[in-house]
């Protein structure tokens, strides 16, 4: 908490997580921090300008969901391992971040293919038939748990 209200040590949040174990943590696809909201914000203070409006976030994701089913027959999240190779091709500037994040957070072969159909799905929302470096760079960044 950025306001410093916990006095946990380093040591006591590393036994808090490791409560949660690798493969649970593993078959969670985006793990995120959400940060307190200041207390304005929740009583209904000045809004900040919505950058996308409910409809067209609506848009993009029945545009993607539809490329998937149409490339694939089915989401992304129901991707095989074996159609995961077929269908979230890397290029070798992607194979050299991923086996770096790999590395450094200990993905395991589940939350490596979790990363791949993560950003598969960011790809298509972007309407990007392609997986690059961003969509790959994006999908690791929401691994925050795997985070040594």
């Amino acid at each position: 908490d950025p306001k410093g209200q916990c006095h946990c040590s380093t040591d006591q949040v590393a036994r808090y997580r490791s409560r949660l174990s690798g493969p649970l943590l593993d078959r969670i696809d985006i793990h995120v921090d959400v940060p307190r909201l200041p207390a304005e914000d929740l009583m209904g203070g000045p809004q900040a300008p919505v950058v996308e409006s409910s409809e067209v976030v609506r848009a993009r994701v029945t545009t993607a969901r539809n490329r998937q089913l149409k490339r694939q027959g089915r989401s992304n999240h129901l991707l095989t391992p074996r159609s995961i190779d077929t269908h979230c091709r890397i290029d070798d500037a992607g194979r050299k971040l991923l086996e770096q994040a790999i590395s450094r957070l200990g993905l395991s072969a589940r939350a490596f293919h979790r990363v791949l159909k993560v950003a598969r799905t960011i790809a298509d929302l972007n309407q990007s038939d392609t997986l690059s470096l961003n969509h790959l760079s994006e999908a690791i960044s929401y691994r925050r748990l795997d985070r040594r």
